[in-house]
């Protein structure tokens, strides 16, 4: 296989550039962190809840391989969301450490670094298989009603819509995922192929956030992935769903010493899109 460089790469000095020493004394000095909240999500459900900027927070495999699809917004402007086109771009088409979760336009900046990942070290399988993956989306009950003439209300996509509904949110702003612990890649046809997790108890990846942030977490109701939903070795994979756990932390605040949220992207035109000259006097 060629490998021809990333086509997105940026100056030096740019908002890409990641003070990596700043975000490994996040991860590292877990003393000087106190828990603010954490809460378990049971199988084929969803919870959303809320992350100060400034805070971490850590989501968990208690018990062994799940896969969560999550979703994030700006809690104060849900038009501001996660983009995982553009983090493709911009990182990685699976994540890990260092890597970040970049915003819709026009807003366009971090809504969270990750600081942590215990399966950071997974690397590429011999499948070509990677973990934490923006290439795919949630499942959802009309794709399942295309592939299997079914009905199913416990999808990502519907356990994310009752999640944020307590928000004021609908359907509408459920957006394309991270998957969070799903193993998943490329086969020689170009098709999107998925494989059991490798997570094991109390595997975790832990961000940082950027901004005051709303997130969201279906726990999968295919589980580990090991269990077919579609095709003809398909069956209930009610054997393989376990529960997610989630914790935020507050940092000491010595450790955020001169960290600010980033502002949204500087661009200030107007598309070429030009404003009326009228006359300074208002006379014609």
């Amino acid at each position: 296989m060629s490998h021809p460089p990333a086509a997105y790469q940026p100056k030096a000095g740019s908002i890409l550039d990641v003070d990596r020493a700043f975000y490994d004394r996040l991860a590292e000095r877990t003393d000087e962190r106190k828990p603010v909240e954490e809460f378990v999500i049971p199988i084929r459900s969803g919870r959303a809840w809320e992350v100060p900027a400034g805070h971490l927070c850590r989501v968990i495999t208690p018990e062994g391989p799940q896969v969560g699809d999550f979703n994030v917004w700006n809690r104060h402007n849900p038009r501001e969301r996660l983009w995982a086109a553009r983090t493709r771009q911009l990182q990685s088409a699976h994540v890990t450490r260092y890597d970040r979760l970049w915003s819709t336009l026009p807003y366009l900046r971090p809504l969270l670094t990750i600081t942590n990942d215990t399966l950071e070290s997974y690397g590429v399988d011999d499948d070509g298989g990677r973990v934490h993956d923006l290439l795919g989306s949630r499942c959802d009950p009309y794709v399942n009603r295309i592939l299997s003439g079914e009905d199913f209300d416990f999808h990502c996509h519907s356990n994310l819509v009752r999640a944020v509904l307590p928000y004021g949110l609908t359907e509408f702003d459920v957006h394309d995922v991270l998957n969070i612990f799903q193993c998943t890649g490329l086969n020689d046809e170009d098709r999107y192929f998925m494989k059991a997790s490798p997570a094991k108890p109390g595997d975790f990846f832990e961000f940082f956030a950027e901004q005051d942030l709303l997130c969201a977490l279906s726990t999968c109701p295919a589980g580990d992935l090991s269990i077919p939903l579609w095709g003809p070795d398909a069956r209930d994979p009610l054997e393989v769903c376990r529960p997610l756990a989630v914790e935020v932390y507050r940092p000491d605040a010595g450790l955020l010493e001169g960290w600010s949220p980033p502002p949204v992207a500087s661009y200030a035109g107007l598309h070429g899109l030009g404003l009326p000259a009228w006359p300074a006097d208002g006379a014609e």
